[in-house]
């Protein structure tokens, strides 16, 4: 019993130790990115970032479906009427928050030449991060689901990088778009629909109606139908 333990607590540690790595790679090489673009031009940048950066996300993202229950049990609740369905509209619209880079997906495969947009149309009339509200919606509703001291250490490492990414984003704009970002600042929130509810901002229904988000609703589907799939798949890979 003192192996298993001493290795579920080892995991722990391990998934801290990936978070911090994905962190500073993926951190790291935004903030490089001003020099970075001046010496191999953006879209030769775009493809590195996303060597490095995609490969530590797989790792990540294997080792958080084969160590998910690791640890101590808090809580169970998935036998619970109505849990599972919170579950999974959590995290639905978790994705909806997370990926609003889905509107420029040629730039993100370098086809187009790479951008930072400084906008506030769309989901960011509710928040200016939802990427960080996205993410803490997702842990949210796994921590409910999985309720074990290994998912709760993976969502403060999770929540606790995208809080750092608010003050980085934030900085980075700050620095290319200065006065500029100033005005869009004070015109959107970071807490969602805070600027809407203070009257600095007002949503318009019809910047939702764009394919990215049915691009989004088909991807949550496609997830919901391959989720077994991929728990077997992962389960093979002996980390």
């Amino acid at each position: 019993m003192a192996d298993v333990s001493g290795s579920m607590v080892n995991s722990h540690w391990m998934m801290l130790g990936l978070l911090a790595s994905f962190a500073v790679a993926h951190s790291g090489l935004a903030a490089l990115r001003p020099r970075g673009e001046k010496l191999l031009g953006a879209r030769l940048y775009r493809v590195l970032f996303a060597l490095v950066s995609l490969p530590l996300a797989v790792v990540l993202i294997v080792y958080f479906f084969n160590h998910r229950y690791d640890g101590v049990q808090l809580w169970q609740v998935q036998d619970v009427p109505g849990v599972r369905a919170l579950v999974w509209g959590l995290s639905a619209i978790s994705f909806i928050f997370l990926y609003p880079a889905t509107f420029n997906l040629l730039e993100i495969a370098a086809i187009a030449k790479p951008e930072v947009h400084l906008y506030e149309t769309g989901i960011i009339r509710i928040t200016r991060h939802p990427q960080m509200v996205g993410q803490i919606i997702w842990c949210i509703a796994h921590t409910l689901w999985l309720g074990t001291t290994f998912m709760v250490v993976t969502s403060l490492g999770l929540i606790l990088h995208h809080v750092f990414g608010v003050w980085h984003g934030d900085r980075r704009w700050q620095m290319r778009y200065g006065e500029a970002f100033e005005a869009v600042k004070a015109r959107t929130s970071i807490v969602p629909f805070q600027a809407v509810w203070d009257g600095r901002q007002t949503l318009k229904v019809d910047e939702f109606l764009r394919p990215a988000y049915l691009g989004v609703v088909v991807f949550v589907a496609l997830l919901w139908w391959l989720h077994p799939t991929l728990m077997v798949a992962t389960s093979r890979v002996p980390w």
